[in-house]
């Protein structure tokens, strides 16, 4: 599994190296998250500059899509230069962002008429955009997957998990990463929020891990 996590300037860090560090512990078996972003380097919300692992095109020929958020995603979704490098296809990929991802997302026609999550901030641009907001952490149909809230990036992970390796993987990954001695609460959170909303692998026609 090939994910490509797209990182622009003004990033928020949780978003893209949350998921990037949950994602990259299936490694072994042959998964890896990628920091992807339209130049070589961005900078974070914080001032914390990074160097792309792949560039934007990348997005195209990954096997699953996270949209992270950040301060200027709203000059993102006016650059109709910009979104015209992003090409995805939600019949192949699995598609996820949170926050004021989402409203690129909106932008690129890919949330259909699906409702979706997103953050305090974001969520009069995205109901502007002509999306119904919905009041919770996680939401996906099908292919693709909204979540609001910095931390809800786990729940991102969580999903493409789920949804590309399995119930014991996305398990496994969580109890690592979760604090010690709320291990089993952590997991059972995440799994709460995210299950309702996964198919099962066979009727789903899961990606390969």
């Amino acid at each position: 599994m090939q994910i490509a996590i797209l990182t622009f300037d003004g990033f928020n860090e949780l978003d893209s190296f949350i998921a990037a560090g949950i994602l990259n512990r299936m490694a072994a078996k042959g998964w890896k998250a990628h920091i992807v972003a339209p130049a070589p380097c961005v900078t974070s919300m914080n001032g914390v500059t990074i160097e792309a692992q792949r560039g934007l095109e990348f997005a195209a020929e990954a096997d699953a899509v996270l949209f992270g958020s950040g301060i200027h995603t709203r000059d993102v979704a006016r650059d109709e230069a910009l979104l015209g490098r992003i090409r995805l296809d939600p019949a192949r990929q699995l598609i996820g962002a949170q926050c004021s991802g989402t409203l690129l997302l909106a932008k690129l026609g890919l949330l259909g008429d699906r409702p979706a999550c997103t953050d305090l901030t974001t969520r009069p641009w995205v109901i502007e955009a002509g999306v119904k907001v919905l009041d919770q952490p996680f939401y996906a149909e099908g292919n693709v997957a909204t979540a609001g809230g910095c931390l809800a990036s786990q729940y991102l992970a969580t999903w493409l998990l789920l949804r590309g390796a399995g119930r014991a993987d996305a398990v496994a990954a969580m109890h690592y990463v979760a604090p010690v001695g709320q291990k089993d609460e952590y997991v059972a959170r995440a799994l709460a929020s995210v299950e309702p909303f996964v198919v099962a692998p066979a009727a789903a026609n899961c990606l390969p891990a």
